[in-house]
């Protein structure tokens, strides 16, 4: 007997984000879907997974979610060279929109926020018959992950720099980053962001706190030559790094404050609250950033300065296979040594119970041990009368034959 497939769901971010653009909170979910709002909690953080009705409900409503938000998004004007969606402004009314900078400097929004903004249509022809005229050929994995990369890498290495101010760590974060999506790639492909999937990975790996320890990282790198620009990148670093992330995301990316919040992994109150103390901290050492459109474009003047460039394509697909084989290698290696390991042990374990050999104790009471000294001229000569007279004593009995 087989059991059906459990009904698809999306990734635990883009459930947050479909219950916020529709305005539910937690307990009006849990409400419609007949759970509790911990279970809701749980569900949007990926900890757990519904499972039976509850799944098959909670699927239902996500996609009537999803069906909603794609009828009242505006269809793109087909005009070339239009201006991107403003994001809204957390400081105002949240129905505010505050414009983002020209088409002129398009260095950090070029990964987009979201289903709706991706890469070029590369979609794949029906399989099993020849495509049409117009229609695209049907993509390799390698080929889609190749026009992935060739889309997000450039913007997301500038991105990486404004976060950690090396140029060095943002490369290696971009290519480690891309090298995970390609051990996930099945994962990554199916994701209605890829771009936003990658960009989440780079910026966890650029943020972590062990890259102090490496001897590299402690060795300070040249700050860029414009002294504005070099105002302006340590202000950024003296940032918290979730406040620095989310401010990077919301002015510098172009983010909405839900998906900022989801991807930092925080509530929508408290990214906004991570965004105005960074926005003030800005404004508190170069005062013309208070202005939204101007650190926006600031930002996007710091990060195209700098010429950052990612690697190959081929070079980050053979070098995440080239990790994987590593670790594939290493975790054989580790279990033969414990399968070997354990064999030994029990080979020459004993088989028995031995008990101890109790440690010797001192006895006390016992006198100690004399030993034979030189005979004084008494017992000498007692010693010579007893060997003398021995013939005077008792006579011996000799037993006579009968």
């Amino acid at each position: 007997m087989t059991r059906n497939p459990a009904t698809p769901l999306p990734p635990p971010k883009a459930r947050r984000r479909l219950r916020e653009n529709a305005a539910l909170t937690r307990d009006q979910l849990a409400a419609r879907v007949g759970v509790t709002r911990a279970a809701v909690r749980e569900w949007e953080s990926g900890r757990s997974a519904p499972r039976g009705r509850k799944r098959e409900a909670y699927a239902r409503l996500l996609s009537t979610l999803a069906d909603e938000a794609a009828a009242r998004r505006p269809e793109p004007e087909a005009v070339p060279g239009r201006k991107a969606a403003p994001a809204p402004d957390p400081t105002a009314d949240q129905g505010a929109r505050h414009d983002r900078a020209p088409a002129s400097v398009p260095v950090l929004v070029a990964v987009g926020a979201g289903p709706e903004r991706t890469a070029p249509d590369r979609s794949p022809a029906p399989a099993g018959g020849s495509a049409a005229a117009g229609e695209h050929p049907a993509l390799t994995p390698a080929q889609a992950f190749d026009a992935l990369y060739e889309f997000a890498a450039p913007a997301l290495v500038r991105q990486a720099y404004l976060l950690t101010g090396r140029r060095e760590l943002a490369r290696e974060s971009v290519e480690r980053a891309f090298q995970l999506a390609w051990e996930h790639w099945p994962e990554v492909a199916r994701d209605r962001d890829p771009a936003g999937w990658v960009r989440a990975a780079a910026y966890e790996y650029a943020l972590s706190p062990w890259h102090r320890f490496r001897p590299r990282h402690r060795q300070p790198e040249p700050p860029p030559a414009d002294p504005a620009d070099r105002t302006l990148l340590n202000a950024l670093l003296r940032l918290p790094p979730p406040h620095r992330r989310t401010l990077l995301l919301y002015d510098g990316v172009g983010l909405g404050l839900p998906e900022t919040a989801a991807e930092t992994e925080a509530s929508t109150p408290a990214a906004a609250n991570r965004l105005l103390h960074a926005r003030e901290a800005l404004a508190g050492q170069v005062p013309e950033l208070a202005d939204p459109q101007v650190l926006h474009r600031r930002l996007a003047e710091l990060a195209s300065v700098e010429r950052l460039r990612a690697s190959g394509t081929a070079e980050v697909r053979t070098g995440s296979e080239r990790r994987a084989r590593f670790w594939t290698r290493a975790a054989i290696a580790f279990t033969v040594a414990l399968i070997g390991t354990t064999a030994l042990t029990l080979s020459t374990a004993p088989t028995r119970y031995e008990p101890p050999v109790p440690p010797g104790e001192t006895v006390r009471g016992v006198p100690p041990r004399v030993a034979q000294g030189p005979l004084s001229d008494e017992e000498r000569e007692l010693r010579e009368k007893l060997r003398d007279h021995l013939q005077d004593g008792p006579q011996r009995l000799v037993p006579e034959p009968g």
